[in-house]
């Protein structure tokens, strides 16, 4: 392809908003521009990049045996109201009535719709089956950013598989994570595979692929000695045993005047060190007001609480109504004796003695607690979030908490979508049996910003060759000297014979604009025809990603340059 035909829109400045490199970078290539918040058109660059991490994640799914499908984007409210989740995914669904008045929903997931469709089998002998499709999904992110990590309108592939038992389900799931280390593997993406949260997809287990990344919205735990790695929702981490003083009778309350603090209290004398209090919140789950107690030093994290409970609306309870409820105001809060509300109390609280809390009057509170003893049929959990540096859960050595970029996301659903949908299958004995589902989702945008974000340099992109818009880029530097344009076609033809993929710059420009498109749109190759080197017979090929540069003889520039390429092929 010409550059000169070609609309590659190239930029000087990256948009005011752009903070990560993977945003900045592939607007200002030309590979993307934003029509609304959280909505952007894949231009002819981008759309090629998208396009090839696409067939590396179909060829994938298609090794394991997947079918593909395609489903509609927009789906009737009945099917989400069926399977429980019209009102688990609250305003993050997009909603809207047709012209007969009835709810139809822009579609974030399709486990409902191919449960539908599972529902047409009727033999175990049909079974397992595994069905995917790359689809749009829509989702009204309260605050769309990072140009593809965060968006409202996206492409993904979304697979899902229908096993009779337990056994098919794990071998499913399996032959997946197999799969996907594959698919970041051919995409040049380092990937961990991490414990994570179900949140509203329900299910008992769930990994995330999760690259390593400062532009990412996840933080991981995990363990350089013994490997364990947990999204911070799901990790734990060892709590060390502390000596508590014996037990004493009841609590006694003391005097903290102006104390409103886990910080002050433990600098007031009389108080206590944060490890030895006993943080009090009041929160709100699904409507019902609810204490959570978690030690002082330690912080809550939502959505373990969320997990948990099985709530679908968290969120802390308003002043006025802690004040009407307790009789007290944040900071002199506690749960002792508490019966009239559910409490939810960390594990790390398990067993502590000689506790510090609210006393539930403003300016008061309770020393010589006994947890176990003063809290009324407490629900345990462990709800604490993870802090770097805590001691590993499996061999006691220091976590470490790294920001990720979410890449693929598989569950093990269980039945509650085919129980839903009205789906069974007649086992060996004749008898009707639920298939168990596993749902396994990968976004190709976000893939693709992935890699941006974690291939470039402070010259712009650096494509693995399997993704890259084009193999290699012929950069002839002055396009009206003859003998540098038939030498550039000449180029251009021997390798298109060779199967590369070429991008031919041959636009009337400066050198040093053509070089610096070149290098900022990432193309892996980049072959340059000047008049100096060609007067030896030469032309100049630079590998991007390293840039190494050497002289190639004109009449072996195709066959070296495309054995560079069939190198790094997938």
């Amino acid at each position: 392809m010409r550059w000169s035909d070609s609309f590659i829109p190239t930029l000087r400045d990256a948009p005011a908003d752009a903070t990560a490199a993977s945003h900045q970078l592939l607007v200002r290539a030309g590979f993307i521009r934003q029509l609304h918040s959280g909505h952007y058109s894949l231009l002819p660059l981008g759309l090629r990049v998208h396009n090839k991490v696409a067939d590396i994640v179909r060829a994938e799914m298609d090794a394991i045996g997947a079918q593909e499908f395609l489903l509609p984007a927009m789906h009737p409210g009945d099917l989400w109201r069926r399977s429980g989740r019209w009102g688990v995914m609250g305003s993050e669904m997009f909603r809207l009535r047709d012209r007969n008045d009835a709810d139809v929903v822009l579609g974030m997931t399709h486990e409902e719709v191919f449960a539908t469709l599972a529902a047409e089998m009727s033999s175990y002998r049909e079974l397992p089956q595994t069905w995917y499709q790359i689809q749009t999904k829509f989702r009204d992110e309260p605050r769309p950013r990072s140009g593809l990590l965060r968006v409202r309108e996206f492409m993904m592939k979304d697979s899902y598989s229908f096993d009779m038992n337990e056994a098919g389900l794990d071998d499913s799931f399996e032959a997946h994570r197999e799969a996907y280390h594959k698919v970041f593997k051919r995409l040049g993406l380092e990937v961990m595979a991490v414990q994570a949260s179900s949140g509203a997809m329900g299910g008992d287990a769930s990994v995330e692929f999760m690259v390593a990344s400062p532009a990412g919205e996840d933080d991981v735990a995990r363990c350089s000695h013994c490997g364990y790695r947990a999204n911070i929702e799901r990790a734990r981490a060892a709590v060390l045993s502390l000596d508590d003083p014996p037990a004493g009778g009841v609590p006694e309350r003391f005097a903290t005047p102006g104390i409103r603090t886990i910080e002050a209290l433990a600098s007031f004398e009389g108080g206590a060190p944060a490890d030895r209090q006993i943080k009090t919140m009041v929160m709100v789950l699904d409507d019902q007001l609810t204490l959570v107690v978690l030690r002082g030093d330690h912080q809550l994290n939502l959505q373990k609480l969320a997990d948990c409970s099985g709530a679908i609306d968290v969120r802390p309870a308003t002043a006025t109504d802690t004040l009407a409820e307790l009789g007290a105001n944040p900071g002199s809060l506690g749960a002792v004796g508490i019966d009239h509300l559910p409490i939810y109390a960390d594990e790390a609280l398990r067993g502590r003695r000689s506790m510090t809390t609210g006393a539930n009057v403003d300016d008061w509170h309770l020393r010589g607690v006994d947890v176990e003893r003063d809290l009324v049929d407490p629900r345990w959990a462990d709800l604490r979030e993870v802090a770097a540096g805590e001691a590993c859960v499996d061999c006691g050595n220091p976590l470490e908490i790294v920001r990720c970029i979410e890449a693929g996301h598989i569950f093990k659903l269980g039945r509650k979508y085919c129980e839903a949908m009205g789906v069974s299958v007649l086992d060996d004995h004749g008898v009707a049996q639920t298939p168990i589902m596993g749902s396994y989702g990968i976004g190709i945008g976000r893939a693709m910003a992935a890699v941006a974000e974690t291939h470039h340099d402070e010259r712009g992109l650096c494509w693995p060759v399997a993704v890259a818009p084009f193999e290699v880029v012929i950069t002839v530097l002055d396009a009206s000297d003859e003998a540098q344009s038939a030498a550039g076609d000449e180029l251009r033809s021997g390798l298109a014979a060779l199967g590369v993929d070429c991008l031919y710059d041959d636009r009337p420009l400066r050198p040093g604009v053509k070089l610096a498109d070149a290098e900022l749109v990432g193309v892996p190759y980049r072959v340059t025809v000047g008049a100096r080197s060609l007067a030896q017979g030469n032309v100049e090929l630079m590998q991007r990603s390293t840039r190494e540069t050497r002289l190639v003889s004109v009449n072996e520039a195709a066959a070296v340059t495309a054995a560079e390429v069939n190198a790094f092929r997938d």
